[in-house]
Order: structure tokens, then sequence, then C-alpha cells
């Protein structure tokens, strides 16, 4: 078989591979010296917010805050490529479909408004007003506003996101699709339970602290590398590192610091993990609950022989509700049930808790490979316990991490992107602003789409995101988007939710955030992001727009709510030209926002209040509640193996890849080169399939509802992962995540837990 994409990983992340990858990618965006000095004000105070990811920036500063992903970020941001009307009149959308999201963005940036031409099957430019007016004048003609949906990407400001918010309620609905709903929405439902507040509780200087922290589920290595940097300088100063991870990711395990002039000089790499552990896919709960049930017995031992107890009694004593109820439950799990959810061992799971008790201060940090399964709520619960146990929440060194993935997807929710937005919230509204807001619940993502399908609903508007590539079931979507009346996508480049389109589509291009926002008094205007740390800071960026046809978002969710809703409630070109009037908006109306202007323009921005991080909680025991419920009854996987050639697949990112946006067809971390459809699986699965590394096969969704799903001609990998768990990339995968399985109370799609089987490839006819 041909095995000639899979060759040499990385020695380790980072170091000269990052350095050569940066390199490339310059170049390739056309911009090598001018993207150097971009990427110097990243996450600077006087700069822009690299769109890389969420992770936090320290308050102590530094004069270099980026790394390989965020290069990749900028420069696919900033390419001198661009795709103009003419790119269009060339291309039909018949014809752009054919090509891979890659190929597609690497058109370059859009550079005018433009309208879908069923006709000629192109798009044609179109004026801004006159496709402001169209829209509204569409949206006006839905016989009830909850015929639209307003999807939001993590990409777009508080200031773009508060008046998106504040644009549709005056419209009448709460329909918010969010991609927050196909991330970490269970740990917000999750943390919201177990401690009353819907966000992590650390804050980046708690790594500085911690004595041992615990990585579950994530690849921060491909997904948000700034936060090796952390890892490494714990590991260095002798902090344990537990990582829980079906798959072997190098940068869990070894990262050179291009930021180290000697590590570089001398090829070395720091270890990162200290303790590696692979649990089967979906098995990461159980795991959790075996070290519980170690801690509990080590406790037993030791008020036994008069030793000091391992437990915080007086933490939990004080704080928390429900301890001895799940204290029963964990005694009630058994090891036999433990080891075979989890794939671990008992020595293993040993092993982990021991880090665990003796660490003073513990952080534990997760992403979604815990989110994206359906106990992932029960599993973050879990988590929550654990930590709870020797008192780690609320003090120096310790806490809750959700690491998100978008760069503000944190502080979308917190302004008001929220399709059950609360009560205290709506009230607020309503005082400031003089009008009655809608109080029905609205559509999360898989609601919006079975609303699309079943054609009571008519419109959609996408603030940025590409929605047809990021969403489960491709081929639902796309029928779903094209039996729409209206489909319009704010975007800075082409990509395949715009090929999709609904009876009339328009694209809208915006500014992106390394580019000048110039407001109505001729000066640069600044923006606001919350990191996962809840730091709120300012962004502005630098460069000329790509196109002097450019609106910022801001700019077009004014236009659209002028021609829809009119000036009566709120100006919007007011708010446009002057975002220090939306931040007012939002001081007067969301919590912890008080002199919201001032405090952005302070170096680093400001912290959000986290009450339980100050060990007050918002729960309705007005403690930290303990979670008291039974391990799944059975896993996908265990499903899977128990069955005849069934696997459990995950979906993940490559490490040339921002969520949909496909920056490169290498995956230097895995061994992968110039191929993106592979399947990821252990050795000695392929070897009892009869199969070889490199050969092609079907992959065919197992989700029990009818209907066909089939991944065609992905090639096999052989990869240190659990048997009977498999791997391989999004958004080419989607098309097998069912939208028919969700999370129980997150909603999300199950992503990381697809029950499917392969079909040898027919040889091709001579």
């Amino acid at each position: 078989m041909d095995t000639t994409f899979i060759g040499k990983k990385s020695a380790a992340a980072g170091g000269w591979g990052a350095l050569k990858s940066c390199g490339k990618q310059l170049l390739q965006s056309g911009m090598p010296l001018s993207g150097a000095r971009t990427m110097l004000k990243a996450n600077q105070p006087d700069g822009f917010d690299c769109p890389g990811c969420a992770w936090g920036d320290p308050e102590h500063g530094s004069s270099f805050e980026f790394c390989e992903n965020g290069v990749k970020a900028v420069s696919w941001e900033a390419t001198e490529k661009r795709a103009t009307p003419e790119f269009f009149a060339e291309h039909t959308v018949s014809d752009l479909r054919k090509l891979s999201d890659y190929e597609l963005e690497l058109n370059g940036r859009l550079t005018h408004p433009m309208r879908y031409d069923a006709a000629t099957d192109r798009y044609l430019a179109v004026a801004w007003e006159d496709a402001f007016a169209e829209i509204g004048a569409i949206l006006k003609g839905l016989d009830s506003p909850d015929r639209a949906e307003f999807y939001t990407s993590g990409r777009a400001s508080n200031e773009a996101a508060y008046l998106y918010q504040l644009f549709v309620r005056l419209y009448g609905t709460n329909n918010f699709p969010d991609c927050s709903n196909m991330c970490h929405e269970a740990s917000g439902v999750a943390l919201r339970q177990s401690i009353g507040v819907g966000k992590g509780t650390v804050l980046l200087e708690d790594f500085e602290k911690a004595d041992a922290i615990f990585v579950i589920g994530q690849n921060p290595g491909t997904n948000h590398p700034r936060m090796l940097g952390d890892l490494r300088r714990a590991a260095l100063r002798g902090a344990r590192i537990v990582v829980l991870n079906p798959v072997r990711e190098r940068g869990l395990e070894k990262f050179s610091d291009p930021q180290d002039k000697i590590e570089m000089l001398r090829g070395g790499a720091t270890d990162i993990a200290s303790h590696y552990f692979q649990p089967k896919l979906g098995g990461d709960m159980a795991a959790v609950r075996g070290m519980a049930k170690v801690v509990f017995a080590a406790e037993d031992a030791a008020v036994a022989a008069g030793l000091p107890s391992i437990l915080d009694h007086a933490f939990i004593a004080e704080h928390c509700e429900g301890f001895a109820d799940y204290r029963a439950a964990v005694e009630a799990t058994g090891w036999d049930q433990i080891e075979d959810q989890s794939g671990l061992t008992q020595a293993e799971i040993e092993r982990a808790a021991d880090v665990y008790m003796k660490a003073d201060s513990v952080i534990c940090t997760w992403a979604m490979g815990i989110t994206q399964h359906l106990h992932s709520v029960a599993t973050i619960r879990e988590i929550s316990n654990f930590m709870f146990l020797r008192g780690n929440v609320g003090r120096p060194g310790a806490g809750l991490c959700p690491v998100r993935g978008h760069s503000n997807v944190q502080g979308d929710r917190t302004v008001g992107i929220n399709e059950k937005p609360p009560t205290t919230f709506l009230d607020a509204l309503e005082k400031h602003f003089g009008f009655a807001v809608p109080r029905k619940h609205g559509h999360n993502v898989l609601a919006a789409i079975g609303a699309m399908l079943d054609g009571s609903a008519q419109a959609f508007i996408g603030l940025g995101g590409n929605f047809a590539r990021a969403t489960p079931d491709s081929a639902l979507v796309e029928k779903a988007l094209r039996g729409l009346k209206l489909t319009v996508n704010v975007a800075t480049k082409p990509n395949h939710s715009h090929l999709v389109p609904g009876e009339v589509s328009f694209i809208l291009p915006c500014l992106g955030r390394t580019e000048l926002d110039m407001g109505a008094n001729g000066t640069s205007q600044l923006v606001s992001v919350e990191d996962s740390m809840s730091m709120v800071h300012g962004s502005a960026g630098i460069n000329r727009p790509a196109s002097p046809h450019l609106l910022s978002e801001v700019g077009i969710i004014a236009g659209i709510a002028e021609a829809t809703v009119g000036n009566g409630v709120v100006n919007w070109s007011d708010l446009a030209g002057d975002y220090d009037l939306i931040r007012e908006h939002i001081e007067a109306t969301i919590p912890g926002f008080e002199d919201y202007n001032r405090r952005l323009r302070k170096p680093r921005g400001f912290h959000l209040r986290n009450a339980a991080a100050e060990r007050e909680w918002n729960t309705p025991a007005a403690k930290a509640t303990f979670f008291a419920g039974p391990l799944p009854q059975e896993t996908v996987h265990q499903k899977a193996i128990r069955g005849e050639g069934r696997y459990a697949l995950q979906t993940f990112r490559s490490h040339d890849q921002y969520n949909t946006t496909v920056y490169g067809l290498d995956d230097r971390y895995r061994g992968v080169y110039g191929e993106r459809q592979v399947i990821f699986i252990h050795p000695d699965d392929l070897k009892a399939l009869g199969a070889e590394a490199g050969e092609r096969v079907d992959v065919i969704g197992e989700f029990d509802d009818g209907v066909e799903r089939i991944a065609p001609d992905f090639r096999f990998v052989p990869y240190d992962i659990p048997r009977g768990s498999i791997a391989g990339y999004y958004p080419e995968l989607n098309v097998l995540v069912p939208v028919g399985s969700a999370g129980d109370e997150s909603d999300t799609p199950t992503s990381k837990s697809i029950m499917v089987s392969f079909r040898k490839r027919q040889a091709a006819a001579a």
C-alpha cells in the first residue's frame, strides 16, 4: 500500500518545526515582513487580541505573546490574496463546491458584499444599502420573528455580540444558535450546577502556584499552544502534570519553547506530562470516580492509623452540599465497572490519585475531549466532585479550568448570546431600553437545524463562522440551508456555508481582528474580548483593511438592524460610530462591567468577578454541590467493542487547522503529511481487520435512525490509541455525527463518541 503520506513525527511540540511553520505561513500569505511586524502587536496592550484561541494573557505581560497557531491565524487573515467580484464571476457556486475547505479559503479575503444570482449560479456584487434593505424586508415579511435563526461565532467581539443580541431581541426572538452549543455547553451547564457559575475559577497566575495540574480530554499543542508555555514552566519548577487522553499527543509529552534560546540552540525539550494515561473514549468519568475511590480508601486508612486526614473536612462542612450521597455513590461503584469503562487499570488510577493527594494545590483543565459525549455534564460534575474533596476550588493555585477554543466564545455568552437568557438579564434590558423583550426560550444549534429541516425556520443569519461545516450531519444541514428563504453570512473569506444558498443569499465581508476600524470621529475603534480566565481586554487592529468596501461586524449588524427594526429604540448608526456607547449599554445592563470604558483601556484590561473563585456559591443550596449520579450504563466505546467490526470514533483538529479553517495539509505532531482523510487506529485493530497502513476504506456511521451516513475514501494510520477507539479530522468526518445524538442536558453533538464500521474501497475499473 502507498504509505508515503506517513512521515516522521516531531520529536517535540514547538521548537524549530514551529518556527519553520511560521515562516512558511507568512510566505504563503504574501506578507513575510508586514506579517512579522503585525505579530509583534498580537496580545499586546496596545495591539490586537490574537484570534487563534482563548488562552489567557499574563497580567505581568510579555513582549512575545504569540505562538505558531497565532501566526497561522493572523497570516490567514492578513493575506495579500483577494476574493474579488471578478473571482466570483469566473467560478459558479457549483464549481466552487468541488473545492476542499483548504482550497476554497486560499482564494483570500472577500472585498465586496455579494448576492447570489440563481440564474447564473454566481455571486454578484451588491451595494451595502441594497443588501441591508432586502435583508430587512425579508425579515419583516416573516410571519413570526421565531422563523429566523441568528447564529454567532466565537470570533465576534463583545461589542458586536451585544449589539447582535439587542437587535435580535428587538426583532422579537431568542433564537441564538451559537458555536458554544457545539463545544463547551456542557461545561457551562455542569459548573452552574456544581459551583453556581458557568465559567472556570482560575487565573493564569494560578498555573504558577499549582503543585499538580490534571489535563483531561485536551490537546493544547494543537488547540492552544500558548498553554504549553505555562505547562512547561510548571513542569520546570516541579509541578506534577497528569494527562488523561486516549491519543498520545506530542505537545503533552515534550515541548521545546521557541522563546527559550538555550533550549532551541541545544535542540532540547522539556518533558510536560509526569504521568500520561490513555482512557478509552468516554471513559474519563469512570477514571475520575476511580481516583475518588482511591482518595476515600486513603482517608479511611489515615483515620484508622491516626494520621492527618486526606480530605479537607473543613471545606466540605462549610462549603459543600451532598457529600454523604456522593461518597455512597462512589462506594457503590465497583472496580470492575471502573476498569471496564475507563480502560485503565486500578493501579494506573491509583498512581494518578496519588499525585492528587500529595499536592497541596491542584488545577484541573479540560476541553472538547470531555464536553462532546452523551454524559459530558455528568463527567464535569464528577471532576468538580473530585476537586471538592481536598478543597481545590477558590484558593490560589487551585481550581476548575475549562479551556475554550474560539477567542471570544466565553465573552459572547457573557454579553447575552444565549437562547435561554437569565431573567435578570432580560429584566435589565427591558428596564434600560424600554421595550418588551421576548421571554420564550429560543433555539440552540440542534434545535435550529431541526426547525430549518421541518420548515418552521425560514431565515438564517450567521455572524462569522462556517455553519454548514462546523455542525453535525453535514448533508442534512446543507439540505436545511438550501430550503430557506434567506441566508446571510458575515465573513472574512469564502467558505462552504456560502455555497449552499437559500432562495436569497448574501455574503457580507467584514473587517478582521488585525485591521483598523475607524470610528465616526476618524479615530481607531477598540473592541473587547473575554478569555478563558474571565479577563476582559481590548483589541485594536493595526493593518490597513483588505478592501475599502469592508464594514466592521458592528457596522454590518447596525445596518441590518436599522433596515429591520428602525431607530425608534436604538440609534444604530450612533452605536456603530462609537463603540464606547455600546460599552455604556453593556455597563448598564450586565453586572461586572462597571466603569467599562476606563478599565478596558488599562494594560491587560480587567477581571470579571467569579463568585465561586471567592467561595461564594450561587447554587440553590448556596453551597458547592456534589453530584451523586451513577456512571453511564454503557459508553459508545463499550458498545462498540462488544459488537462485530464496530469502533468508537472521535473527531479532532489536525495541527494545521483552527476549527473549520484549514491552514495546510500537514500534521507533523502525528506524522501525517499532505493528507486529511485519515483514520488513526491501533495497529492490533488494523491487523484484526486484515488491513494495512495506508489502505483506503469508507467509514460508515452506525447510528440507528435509518439514515445512511458515509465518509468515503479514508486512509488507515496506525497510532497509539486504545483498541476499539479511532480518531480522525473534522470537518471531513462531521457527516458521520448524527443530529439525533446529543449530550444529556447540554444538547451538544456527540462528536467524540460516534459508532462506526468500515467498508473496503472497491478497486477502480481498468
